[in-house]
C-alpha cells in the first residue's frame, strides 16, 4: 500500500474520534515524517510510541489526544503481531516470579532517585492521590496513605506488612501517624537503599525480598500500586500469601489499577519502555482469586483522582526538565510525556479503574464501616 493510501486511511481512521491531520485543535496530530502511518499500520502502539520518541509527529494536548483515540476505540482497530506477541507471553509465560520479579525493578524504579523525587512531589509516592478534598498533588497522597491506614483501623503498637513497599512513605507515614511498626518489601535496590534511610529510625524494616517468601504474622497488611506486577498467573498464590500472613481478626487493603472489562492484554511499547512483565488485572480475575480466601469488605473505586494525578506529576516533570535534562536526553523526555499522557487517557476515557479493596478473612463481626 503507497504512502498515500496510507495516509488517507489514517485520516478516515482519525475522523472516527473528530482528531485531524494538521488541524487547528489542541488535540489534532500534526505529523513530521511521512513513514509514520505505515509504522503504526504494522506496529500499532508500538509504532505510535517509538515514532513519537523520535519526533516523528506531535499533538499539543497529548493527554487529550489519546482520551480521544481510547473514547473512539481506535486502539482496537489497530492490532498488530506485537499485540499478539505481549498478549501470548502475559498468557502462558509466568513472567513475574523468580528472577523476573526483579526484572521490574532493574529496568523502572531504579531509573534514578532524582527522577521520581522531581517528578512526584512532597513524597515519593508512585501511586494515585485520593482528591476527594486535595487540591494539589501533595495532599492528595497525605490524604491516600492516611485512607489506607483508616481502612486497615491501625492502633499503635501494630505490626504492619507493606507489599511493594516503594521508597518507604507509607511505612514511614504509618509509623509516625499511628504507631506502629512494619516491614516492607521491594524487588528494587534503589528504593530499598532510599526507604532504609528515610525510615531510619522507625520500628520499620526494609527487605530486598519477593512477596512470596514472606511467612510470618502480621496484624494488618496492605500493597499500594505493586499488584499490577504480580501477574494473573499468580494473583491466586498472592492472595494465599496474605491470607497466610495476616492474623484472624487482621485487615488488608489492596490499592491497584484495575479492569472492568475482559482481562487486559499487555500494551507492546509500555511492556517494553516502560513496565516490563507488567499487567492490569480484571476484576473477575481479582474475585476468583480471592475466593474461599477472604470477605470483600469493600471495593472503592476512585479510578478518575489518578488523571488528576498524572497530569500533576507531568507538570512536576516539566518543571523539573532544566535541571534533569543533565542526566536524561530528549528522546527520555519524549518517551515519558508519551507514558504519562497515555496513562491519563486511560482512566479520563474510564476505560481503566483504580482500586481499593478492603478484605478481612472471615468477615468483620457486626459489619466493616467503610471509611471515605
Amino acid at each position: 500500500m503507497s504512502d498515500d493510501s496510507l495516509k488517507e486511511r489514517a485520516i478516515a481512521l482519525l475522523a472516527k474520534a473528530d482528531i485531524h491531520l494538521d488541524g487547528p485543535a489542541p488535540t489534532d496530530i500534526h505529523v513530521h515524517d511521512s513513514r509514520l502511518y505505515a509504522r503504526v499500520f504494522a506496529h500499532g502502539s508500538l509504532g505510535l510510541g517509538e515514532a513519537y520518541m523520535e519526533g516523528w509527529w506531535d499533538a499539543e494536548d497529548l493527554p487529550g489526544f489519546f482520551t480521544r483515540i481510547l473514547a473512539a476505540q481506535l486502539d482496537r482497530d489497530l492490532k498488530t503481531l506485537d499485540t499478539l506477541i505481549a498478549h501470548l507471553k502475559a498468557r502462558f509465560v509466568n513472567l513475574q516470579r523468580g528472577e523476573h520479579a526483579f526484572e521490574i525493578g532493574k529496568a523502572h524504579y531504579d531509573l534514578g532517585n532524582d527522577l521520581f523525587k522531581a517528578m512526584l512531589g512532597k513524597r515519593l509516592v508512585y501511586s494515585c492521590g485520593y482528591w476527594a478534598e486535595a487540591d494539589n498533588v501533595d495532599d492528595a497522597q497525605e490524604a491516600k496513605l492516611d485512607l489506607v491506614c483508616r481502612k486497615l483501623k491501625l492502633k499503635p503498637g501494630m505490626r504492619v506488612l507493606d507489599i511493594g513497599c516503594g521508597w518507604g512513605e507509607a511505612l514511614k507515614f504509618a509509623a509516625e501517624r499511628y504507631g506502629v511498626e512494619g516491614v516492607g518489601v521491594t524487588v528494587s535496590q534503589e528504593q530499598a537503599e532510599f526507604a532504609r534511610e528515610l525510615c531510619a529510625g522507625l520500628p520499620v524494616e526494609i527487605r530486598l525480598q519477593d512477596y512470596h517468601d514472606v511467612d510470618e504474622t502480621f496484624d494488618a497488611i496492605y500493597s499500594i500500586g505493586m499488584f499490577e506486577h504480580v501477574g494473573g498467573k499468580n494473583y491466586r498464590s498472592y492472595f494465599e500469601m496474605v491470607r497466610r500472613c495476616l492474623k484472624p481478626d487482621g485487615l488488608s487493603v489492596l490499592h491497584t489499577i484495575g479492569s472492568n472489562g475482559a482481562p487486559a492484554q499487555p500494551d507492546p511499547w509500555i511492556e517494553k519502555y516502560i513496565f516490563p512483565n507488567s499487567m492490569i488485572p480484571a476484576a473477575s480475575q481479582v474475585a476468583s482469586a480471592l475466593e474461599d480466601l477472604f470477605v470483600v469488605e469493600d471495593w472503592h473505586n476512585f479510578g478518575p483522582d489518578y488523571d488528576r494525578t498524572l497530569m500533576a506529576w507531568t507538570a512536576n516533570f516539566d518543571a523539573a526538565w532544566p535541571q534533569l535534562s543533565a542526566n536524561y536526553d530528549e528522546t527520555f523526555r519524549r518517551m515519558w510525556h508519551f507514558y504519562l499522557a497515555t496513562s491519563a487517557a486511560v482512566f479520563r476515557s474510564r476505560r481503566d479503574q483504580l482500586w481499593q479493596l478492603t478484605l478481612s478473612p472471615d468477615g468483620v463481626p457486626g459489619g466493616y464501616r467503610v471509611p471515605r
